[in-house]
């Protein structure tokens, strides 16, 4: 890992935040208070997100005093490639350490509309879905929202060595972006902005479990992101088991706010419902879903689960999958089939995370004799 400016303040170690953390207006406010000229900012998003130069030293049109300004004042460097995953479909999982040593996940995904990018907004999760890895271990912290950009920086530098560029993003990694809202916000607004990633609204979709006030909040903000509802379930009882937020925002709850959003933006909302072998994926829980999302202007996203060894969920059979969709098809929903990416890899949110976190728990735990022993050999 790169080394890393710090210093030490009652024992704890305080770093200089990412640059990344900065939306346009905030790096123009910083550039005033440090006697320097507003439109300097542009010029710094432009090296920042367009060149993606690696070091302060490589933004040639700023004065010498300004990059000292802000090397001394800034990181460049969020996030270090620890293992990278590519699977026989083109999907990339990269594997990324902090600088406080926690790991997180994005994963690169291609489709026939271009590529997407899939970031995590939180190491580890609290929500606790019986069905995920993130939440394995717990909520660690949450990601500023310049660690969420380095995220799309880093995976798009690998998309760069294609000439290729990054169309859409996803925030459906680890953790939940709504309670994460503030720095979520700070991130949306970079990867969007004409200046910086300059991606666009409807190519980037938002997923939560269902933080009912912050849907309301999202609703009123009036803004054109995609909005996807993880629901997996036709009613509060199978809701419950799956997804224990449920019992913190009940699903009557969530519809209400669901309709609000709607209703609010004129917008679509997206359900993405996992199928799971035996809980939720039989015709009655298709029509029992069916009814409980009657008025609403919504797409189903149905996604055959992936196994993840730590839980115990089992895929539903390829017939179940085809009968559940055509079911709400009957009813007059836009229900689809989630194409699967990287099948062949540690596909599942926080499966390589989790993987590495074993690794190195193994790791620790081999006798001191027995790694000197390994290390002669």
């Amino acid at each position: 890992m790169a080394k890393l400016d710090k210093k030490e303040r009652n024992g704890d170690i305080q770093l200089k935040p990412l640059i990344y953390d900065l939306r346009l207006e905030k790096l123009q406010a910083w550039l005033e208070a440090n006697g320097e000229k507003a439109f300097r900012a542009g010029q710094i998003f432009d090296w920042l997100y367009v060149k993606r130069v690696d070091s302060f030293e490589d933004m040639s049109n700023l004065s010498k005093a300004l990059r000292d300004k802000l090397q001394a004042s800034f990181h460049l460097a969020g996030l270090k490639e620890i293992t990278r995953q590519e699977s026989a479909d083109g999907t990339i999982k990269i594997l990324f350490s902090l600088h406080d040593g926690h790991a997180i996940e994005t994963v690169v995904m291609r489709h026939n509309y271009g590529n997407s990018i899939c970031v995590t907004t939180q190491v580890g999760c609290r929500i606790g879905c019986t069905f995920c890895a993130s939440t394995l271990g717990g909520l660690k912290r949450n990601l500023t929202s310049g660690e969420i950009v380095s995220q799309v920086l880093m995976a798009q530098k690998v998309l760069d060595q294609e000439e290729q560029r990054a169309s859409h993003i996803v925030v459906m990694g680890i953790g939940e972006p709504f309670e994460n809202f503030e720095a979520l916000l700070d991130f949306l607004y970079v990867v969007n902005h004409d200046k910086g990633l300059n991606i666009g609204q409807r190519h980037i979709t938002v997923s939560t479990s269902g933080i009912v006030p912050k849907i309301y909040e999202w609703a009123d903000d009036m803004n054109q992101f995609n909005l996807a509802i993880s629901l997996h379930a036709p009613n509060t009882e199978i809701r419950s088991r799956l997804m224990p937020v449920n019992r913190r925002f009940p699903l009557s709850d969530l519809m209400d706010a669901c309709r609000y959003y709607v209703n609010k933006t004129g917008r679509r909302i997206t359900f993405e419902y996992g199928l799971f072998g035996g809980v939720n994926d039989q015709v009655e829980h298709a029509q029992e879903l069916a009814t409980l999302i009657s008025g609403i202007n919504c797409h189903i996203n149905l996604i055959p689960v992936n196994y993840v060894p730590e839980r115990d969920y089992v895929r539903t059979p390829r017939d179940d999958i085809f009968a559940f969709q055509r079911t709400l098809q009957k009813r007059g929903i836009n229900a689809t089939i989630r194409r699967e990416h990287g099948s062949d890899i540690a596909a599942a949110c926080g499966q390589l995370r989790a993987q590495h976190a074993k690794n190195q728990k193994e790791s620790a735990e081999v006798p001191k004799v027995e790694q000197a022993e390994e290390l002669t050999r």
